[in-house]
């Protein structure tokens, strides 16, 4: 099938680039043709007596003509790019159009003064119907608790995390954070309230300091410079040319996947939020920027709610307690001492 679906395209592909390829020369072969017919039209209307015409007046008009030229093989071109442009746009206004899934009530309780209380009370999820990767899952986290997920690959480990933020919704079940359920705060409050790192976090066009003031727009240089020094960031960007006001590209072309991490480590430093999530935040960097990141989640995760997806077992040992995820539930629980001394799955991955 992917072959068939290949080869279909590649033959779109090539009709296209001929047509493109095809445009200026028609356009100049039918621009020639009609000033050969006016030439021949001219001579033959001299030959015969009219006197209403003579050489330089056709000279004067195919070079006026000529200036017609360049414009018409360009709106050629044009046409041609617009049809090409017009699926594309077609695609982006059926993006826009998607209807959303989910949405913050009108009637919404704003999220103030959260103390990191996190329940997860029997939830059931699936992305496909009847195929369920979480059942009756129930979690409760107390304030400042940090809690590490293990597991194999898909899991469930970043799905739970995903119910926080409201990502995505569960079939059934609920998703508490200080007792009020998430569908019923607001989507503003909610992700305020959430601080969410993910594997390859986005870098913005624009300065260093512009990008960890994502953060918190409203935040001034000097406290964008302090959340970036709380996480030991300051040494790694004062080595760029211009230190903080140094021009980046869209999604951090020339950084490292370290830089990229400790920047948006700022951004988290930055806006303070009650609750913590790091999604694979460490699989991605070298050794000295893992162990900068292991200082600085001292930092961070200070009377913090934390949640750590991780395969790197070595950024979750002193989380207070690690659950491996797996059969769509909590496999195993405890602390990474009583996890090693039962010898079971979660020992299996050291």
């Amino acid at each position: 099938v992917y072959m068939e679906i290949q080869e279909t395209c590649a033959k779109t592909w090539m009709k296209i680039f001929m047509r493109n390829e095809l445009n200026t020369p028609t356009v100049e072969v039918f621009w020639n043709i009609g000033t050969l017919c006016l030439f021949g039209i001219s001579l033959y209307m001299m030959l015969h007596g009219n006197n209403s015409i003579d050489a330089g007046t056709v000279i004067a008009f195919i070079s006026y003509m000529s200036l017609f030229s360049g414009p018409i093989t360009q709106v050629a071109v044009i046409i041609q790019q617009l049809a090409q442009v017009s699926s594309n746009l077609e695609q982006i206004f059926d993006t826009i159009d998607y209807p959303v899934d989910i949405e913050s009530k009108d009637s919404g309780v704003e999220l103030k003064d959260v103390k990191g209380q996190i329940d997860f009370e029997n939830i059931t999820f699936a992305y496909e119907d009847d195929i369920n990767v979480l059942e009756n899952f129930t979690l409760n986290v107390k304030p400042g608790e940090t809690i590490a997920l293990v597991g194999p690959t898909g899991a469930g480990k970043t799905t739970v995390i995903n119910t926080i933020t409201r990502f995505y919704d569960v079939k059934n079940g609920k998703v508490k954070i200080d007792g009020i359920d998430v569908k019923d705060a607001t989507l503003a409050s909610l992700r305020r309230e959430v601080g969410v790192l993910m594997q390859d976090p986005f870098i913005f066009k624009g300065t260093v300091i512009d990008n960890i003031r994502y953060g918190r727009p409203e935040a001034t240089d000097d406290e964008c410079i302090e959340a970036a020094k709380t996480i030991f960031a300051d040494k790694c960007i004062n080595k760029m040319k211009d230190g903080f006001y140094q021009e980046l590209e869209e999604r951090g072309a020339g950084l490292s996947a370290g830089e990229k991490q400790l920047i948006s480590f700022a951004r988290i430093i930055l806006k303070n939020p009650s609750v913590i999530i790091l999604d694979e935040a460490t699989s991605s960097i070298d050794t000295e920027t893992e162990n900068l990141i292991k200082k600085a989640m001292d930092v961070i995760l200070k009377d913090k709610t934390a949640f750590i997806v991780a395969h790197r077992l070595s950024t979750i040992r002193d989380a207070d307690r690690i659950l491996y995820i797996a059969n769509k539930g909590i496999a195993e629980e405890g602390t990474h001492e009583e996890l090693m001394k039962l010898r079971g799955l979660y020992y299996s991955l050291n």
